[in-house]
Formats: C-alpha cells, sequence, structure tokens
C-alpha cells in the first residue's frame, strides 16, 4: 500500500544528510592546506562545512578555488578524503528514509556541493546510490550552496514544482539554498557542529534520517 506524504519531490544533500562524513571533510581540508604552508584550523574550517570549495576556500583561507594553490590544495584534499570514505558510515536511518520516499511515489533527487566523481562514492558508500535516479553536483551550476543554483538545477531536472518539493539536509547553506529557491526544508541535525538556533530558518529539525521517517510514518 501507497503512503502518502504531502511533497512530490525530495531534494537530498549528501554529505552529514545520508553519511557521517563532515568530520572527515573538515579534517582533510586542514591536513591539506597545512601541507601547502596555510595555516588552518579544523574548528573554523568545520563551520564552513556544506559550501562548495568554491566559496569554502575563500571564506577559511582567502585562497581561490581556481587559482594555481587552490588547485593544488583541492586535488590534495580530495586525494586525503578518498582514502578515508571507505571507513565512513552512512547516517541512522538513511536508506529507510529514502525506500520509505520511494516508495511513497516521491521523486527523489541529489543536490549537492560535491563534484560528480565524489558523489557517486559518497552514494555508494551510504549505501542508497541505486535508490537517486536524477542528481545535480557543484559541476552543473555557477555557485555552490548556499547559492541556490544546485536546488534550481535539481528541480528543473526533476519537473518539480516549489509548492510540493522539499530539500533534506544538515547546514545552515542546505537552509538558505532551498529558502532561496522558496521550498521547504527538513533539516538534521545528525550533521553535527550546527545549534538548532543555527537552523531556525528550517521548515522543522529532527535528530537524523530515522527521525525524520517516524514523524513521516505518524504523518500517514
Amino acid at each position: 500500500m501507497t503512503t502518502q506524504v504531502d511533497f512530490k519531490t525530495a531534494i537530498f544533500d549528501i554529505d552529514g544528510t545520508l553519511i557521517d562524513s563532515n568530520s572527515a571533510h573538515a579534517e582533510t581540508w586542514a591536513q591539506a592546506l597545512r601541507e601547502h604552508g596555510v595555516p588552518a584550523d579544523v574548528a573554523a574550517i568545520r563551520s564552513a562545512i556544506g559550501m562548495g570549495a568554491d566559496k569554502l576556500l575563500p571564506t577559511i583561507a582567502n585562497i581561490a578555488e581556481d587559482s594555481e594553490l587552490g588547485k593544488k590544495i583541492g586535488q590534495r584534499k580530495k586525494a586525503l578524503f578518498t582514502e578515508r570514505l571507505p571507513a565512513l558510515q552512512a547516517t541512522r536511518g538513511a536508506r529507510r528514509l529514502v525506500e520509505f520516499l520511494r516508495d511513497s511515489d516521491v521523486d527523489l533527487v541529489i543536490a549537492t556541493s560535491a563534484d560528480e566523481t565524489e558523489m557517486r562514492k559518497l552514494l555508494k558508500v551510504a549505501s542508497v546510490d541505486d535508490l537517486f535516479p536524477v542528481r545535480t553536483t557543484k559541476d552543473d551550476v555557477a555557485e555552490s550552496k548556499p547559492d541556490p543554483d544546485v536546488v534550481h538545477a535539481a528541480m528543473a531536472r526533476s519537473h518539480a514544482r516549489p509548492a510540493t518539493t522539499v530539500m533534506i539536509g544538515d547546514t545552515p547553506y542546505d537552509v538558505e539554498a532551498a529558502r532561496r529557491a522558496h521550498i521547504r526544508v527538513f533539516a538534521l541535525r545528525c550533521g553535527g557542529h550546527w545549534s538548532d538556533a543555527d537552523l531556525r530558518d528550517a521548515t522543522a529539525v529532527f535528530d537524523d534520517p530515522a527521525a525524520l521517517l517516524e514523524h513521516l510514518r505518524q504523518l500517514s
């Protein structure tokens, strides 16, 4: 029997939402920066995780992503993160939530600040790579989150309407991108670091995918 939810499209972030990877991102950025002679504080970097590298590097180190130094740091960071990726774990209830929405006839879309290659690896480690037929990444847009470009691209690719679309993410940047795209957003605490005050502009805040799943089941 199909369960009814009050939206037709769910746009998912990946890092911190479907896989517990935010700390690994911060730590590998810090290591890559230090290896290139740039002072780096993991705690400071952690607050920028969720942005694309085009915004993160200027924010934390005043380095342009497309500069020679920025490219070297970015390449090293990717290599370090790839080494750590197999040890990462899906967030609690990630696959069950996505399966529930699929079985409820909700269109499932990815909208991530990762690039195409990293996105595929993340989805595989999170054990949800078979559940998302529509995917958008930083490679598809001019600006990464918190700009709404990747959300707009995800909506266009899935033919979604704002009134019947929600985004599911874990950072203030997901919340801002969704709000600027004029769609609802469910924020998850499992990304870590951010308080409920940081996520206050979300439609609702839940601990993790399992908690959101329980909420949606109660509504049906």
